[in-house]
């Protein structure tokens, strides 16, 4: 049976790489408007991390791919080789 989480439950969650980096913290998600999936967290960047630093941000945010999350608890855990 599939974890029902409130989309406001996950707002501020850290992103971390699968080899430990912090890239930043949860803002907001996009949303697939006729299917409901899931399609991009928005990610506000840890400056002091070289990854978030190098990568596109629009608007001050990363857009990180849903399909780079691996996991989901304490942490968002997001698949560094999928990050573009």
């Amino acid at each position: 049976m599939a974890k029902i989480v409130v989309a406001k439950q996950l707002a501020g969650k850290k992103i971390i790489t699968n080899d430990g980096e912090e890239l930043g913290k949860l803002i907001d998600l996009t949303v697939h408007e006729s299917n409901g999936k899931i399609e991009h967290i928005l990610v506000e960047p840890n400056l002091d991390n070289p990854t978030a630093r190098s990568m596109n941000k629009d608007d001050g945010l990363i857009t990180i791919t849903y399909e780079a999350v691996l996991a989901s608890s304490d942490h968002i855990i997001v698949d560094k080789k999928n990050l573009r």
